[in-house]
């Protein structure tokens, strides 16, 4: 059974983020779990007089995360009748990246999922700091990123972007060549470079690639650079309203290195359609 991990705030984005896991997974076996974290911390930091008002603040939010989860639940129940989907609520008291942290190790996740909100300018930092910390922490599962109004009906197409600049290691691969296979989808890898000559290790790294998807309809798509890479990304896949876009969060260093461009963090925010950040 594929063990999904959910995050709520209770939101309109976070509603759409649990149906379309349920759409993209309809057919797999799953237990999902559904997390709101709340964050009593701050109690710590204050004395007797502020800990004892803000405790009744707090009790408050705990009964209202768990009657919003609860709320969830019953929906699930009465409204999505899948035999193989199961539902557990999780609310915690904690920050979420560290409720995050401990529920992968605790119930072995095997992928996390997330409404994002894409946002510009200052908003970026409020809006995405979740998903940004989240990223850069929980690096051994993969995690998708649902953005905001995607409305999923069906899978088309997985937009896999690649420089071909490290191995492909299995473990990488598995959740984009069960998506491929469940949705019958075609792979469409992707390379955003200024040219396209390929050094030998990039070239050995290609041939894994293509023996690891072997059996799978794919297809290798040259995209020049324009701007930045994630620009160059965004106008691809601008049409492409039935595709996910993987990515391999060690795949664009180089870039990140050489013109400073933090391309995962940028797609996590600007993407019309769900990306796949698959574990480095």
């Amino acid at each position: 059974m594929k063990k999904i991990l959910i995050t709520t705030d209770f939101s309109e984005n976070a509603w759409n983020a649990i149906f379309t896991a349920l759409k993209v997974y309809a057919n797999v076996e799953c237990h999902f779990h559904i997390l709101h974290a709340y964050e009593p911390n701050a109690l710590n930091l204050l004395g007797p007089k502020s800990q004892q008002r803000l405790g009744v603040i707090y009790d408050s939010l705990s009964t209202y995360s768990e009657q919003e989860l609860q709320e969830i639940l019953t929906y699930l129940e009465i409204n999505h009748l899948n035999p193989d989907h199961k539902f557990t609520s999780i609310s915690k008291p904690e920050t979420l990246v560290e409720a995050v942290k401990s529920i992968v190790a605790e119930k072995d996740i095997d992928i996390l999922i997330m409404g994002t909100q894409g946002a510009t300018g200052a908003k970026e930092v409020f809006l995405g700091s979740n998903t940004v910390k989240i990223l850069k922490i929980i690096k051994d599962i993969p995690i998708f990123a649902i953005p905001a109004g995607f409305n999923f009906q069906k899978l088309k197409t997985i937009i896999f972007s690649t420089d071909f600049t490290k191995p492909y290691k299995k473990n990488e691969l598995e959740q984009t060549i069960e998506l491929a296979s469940i949705w019958k989808a075609q792979i469409e890898i992707v390379h955003v470079a200024i040219e396209f000559n390929l050094n030998d290790d990039q070239k050995s790294n290609k041939t894994v690639l293509k023996q690891r998807l072997a059996g799978l309809d794919y297809h290798f798509k040259d995209i020049p650079f324009e701007i930045s890479i994630s620009h160059s990304l965004e106008n691809y896949v601008a049409n492409k309203d039935s595709s996910i876009l993987g990515i391999i969060r060690h795949q664009h260093t180089f870039w990140e290195k050489v013109i400073g461009e933090a391309i995962v963090k940028k797609v996590a925010f600007h993407s019309h359609i769900p990306v796949l950040f698959l574990p480095q």
